[in-house]
């Protein structure tokens, strides 16, 4: 039902691609990260829940966005499309494809992990599963949600008593929103950056509960920032923003930092492994959820999921991509400045 092309994957059935990776006639999107949402596309559909942030994302080209509701089904050109959640961010989709009885589904990034900014993560049964690996190797494996927020706000609260400013770095839509919900806000005030306040706007309008956090140049400027949590993406370390607050500690949340040695790459004092991606053992038991038989592989380490996989009698194959997961902000930051809310409108 669907084959890769120069612009990504394709449903000839259907005529429309599903997260190309050049502008295409009809795009299929999954979420609104960089490495999925391509712009200049002539139209899009996307999950309901995330058309806001999607149109956020794609600024004058989102004006041929089209959405449906989780579970809704649209048959576009005999093909029945419908949205599922995944899990990932705000308005994150698993494309289901049904075509002559045959049901492929199209996982896009997804966690099972639970996610109070998010739909949770469905297993939807099919035929053909197609699954990102980013962090598809064994040693990925993730300590406990709880675990993991209680060492942010303990390092949190000993910078803060020690009269520092915490800036925790992570990617501006999704993983910022994550953290918002997770810290304590009786330890300080919370403070954004431009690019994470814009999608924090979003997520509230969207009926997602999140802790009161005010615009970091805003603090600056009052000099009210003694013992603040700065959340902003990862591409402030080392700038000129950063060196305004003075004292800082410094911190990154991220599935890589389940590795040794890559808080010491990243450059910061501290690193929590928190991802918005499956690990090793979540990964496989979502692909067994599916009850699917053939299963293509993409985004990250897709060569041991496919030995695991095959070695367990399941067709697998990796299939290629332009992209390999998580670097979403490397766009956003180039494109997205420290400005309010109501100036980027």
């Amino acid at each position: 039902m669907l084959r890769t092309t120069d612009r990504g994957l394709y449903c000839e059935a259907g005529d429309f691609h599903i997260d190309p990776w050049a502008p295409v006639a009809r795009a299929v999107v999954t979420h609104a990260h960089g490495d999925h949402l391509t712009w200049a596309c002539e139209s899009y559909l996307v999950s309901e829940t995330g058309a806001a942030v999607s149109r956020e994302r794609l600024g004058a080209w989102g004006a041929g966005l089209e959405s449906m509701p989780y579970g809704d089904t649209r048959t576009i050109n005999g093909v029945r499309v419908s949205f599922h959640p995944a899990g990932h961010i705000l308005g994150s989709a698993q494309v289901r494809l049904e075509y002559r009885g045959e049901v492929w589904v199209v996982s896009g990034d997804y966690k099972t992990d639970p996610d109070p900014t998010c739909a949770p993560w469905e297993p939807v049964r099919c035929h053909t599963f197609i699954t990102e690996s980013t962090f598809g190797l064994p040693i990925y494996r993730w300590p406990s949600q709880q675990q993991v927020f209680a060492e942010i706000n303990a390092w949190w609260a000993a910078n803060a008593a020690a009269g520092q400013v915490s800036l925790l770095c992570a990617y501006a839509l999704g993983k910022a929103q994550r953290l918002l919900a997770g810290l304590d806000p009786s330890i300080g005030p919370i403070l954004t950056h431009g690019a994470v306040e814009r999608m924090t706007a979003l997520y509230r309008s969207g009926g997602v509960a999140l802790p009161a956090t005010r615009f970091a140049s805003d603090a600056l400027r009052e000099k009210a920032i003694g013992g603040a949590m700065v959340i902003a993406p990862p591409s402030v370390t080392g700038s000129t923003w950063l060196r305004r607050f003075g004292d800082v500690r410094t911190a990154f949340a991220s599935g890589w930092m389940r590795v040794r040695g890559a808080r010491r790459r990243r450059g910061v004092d501290a690193g929590f492994t928190l991802s918005d991606h499956v690990d090793w053992p979540q990964l496989l038991a979502a692909v067994d959820a599916t009850g699917a038989q053939r299963v293509w592989v993409t985004h990250g380490f897709t060569g041991p999921v496919v030995q695991w996989l095959t070695g367990r009698g399941l067709d697998a194959r990796a299939i290629a991509t332009r992209w390999e997961g998580e670097r979403d902000d490397a766009a956003v930051d180039a494109a997205e400045s420290d400005a309010t809310p109501e100036a980027s409108a």
